[in-house]
């Protein structure tokens, strides 16, 4: 495997990447919440995009994987940003954004700030504004009391150790909310949706779909799929769904 390399940004985060060269346009995938550059689908689509001659990047957020920070320091805007500065510094020419999870909100705020160089976006269980209709709405008056007081509590996960929930993340959530209004998105985009992820539903699916805005957009719900979405057919779908919308 290649060797990691980094990015320092404008604010002094150290961002690692892993870039593949090749044709255009390229692909570049964002990861989820707590997630890195390392899980199956970032390293399955390098692949892919190696065997198609395609470029490619995949990067850890600061406070991610071999990026630089704590996890507890960041937020959505912050993470935003290191996804800004990760497209606008390192590729060229028009993009495919793919999305998982907390990847699908920041790729739709990458959609907006950096729409000349989006040529098509793919999510996999897309979680626009989870901190407000998952987290926030989601703690009782107590966990909400202690947040507010303490600046942070710890809520259980299905995927090892307790997620860290800070009030920053909570607060600079609510300046990136996206699904009550129109969501412009003038090229193709393919939403994919586990039915049995217990962490992204089907409804806020549906939200996403209601709230997008553009010629050529579909939802695909996949029967028995989880929030991994990593099955052979899962990554099948994944890369097909990279070359429906990558067609000119």
């Amino acid at each position: 495997m290649a060797e990691t390399q980094f990015l320092t940004n404008a604010q002094g985060r150290r961002i690692a990447y892993h870039q593949t060269p090749g044709q255009g346009p390229g692909v570049v995938f964002l990861g989820g919440f707590m997630s890195d550059m390392q899980g199956t689908k970032a390293t399955h689509l390098e692949d892919w995009c190696r065997a198609q001659g395609r470029a490619y990047l995949r990067f850890d957020y600061s406070g991610h994987g071999e990026s630089n920070g704590n996890f507890t320091d960041g937020c959505i805007g912050d993470w935003a940003q290191d996804a800004e500065d990760a497209i606008s510094l390192l590729t060229e020419g028009p993009q495919i954004l793919v999305g998982s999870s907390m990847g699908g909100w920041i790729s739709l705020l990458m959609c907006a700030r950096l729409a000349d160089r989006v040529a098509g976006l793919v999510t996999i269980a897309a979680a626009p504004d989870f901190t407000e209709d998952s987290m926030w709405a989601g703690f009782d008056d107590i966990l909400r009391a202690k947040l507010m007081k303490e600046g942070r509590i710890a809520i259980p996960s299905d995927y090892g150790s307790p997620y860290p929930i800070t009030r920053r993340l909570i607060e600079d959530g609510r300046d990136h909310l996206l699904l009550d209004a129109p969501i412009q998105l003038p090229f193709p985009v393919r939403f994919l949706q586990g039915t049995a992820d217990t962490d992204v539903t089907t409804d806020k699916a549906m939200r996403l779909l209601e709230a997008a805005r553009g010629a050529d957009i579909r939802l695909t719900l996949v029967k028995g799929a989880d929030h991994r979405f990593s099955t052979p057919e899962c990554l099948d779908l994944l890369t097909q769904a990279i070359a429906e919308v990558s067609q000119p």
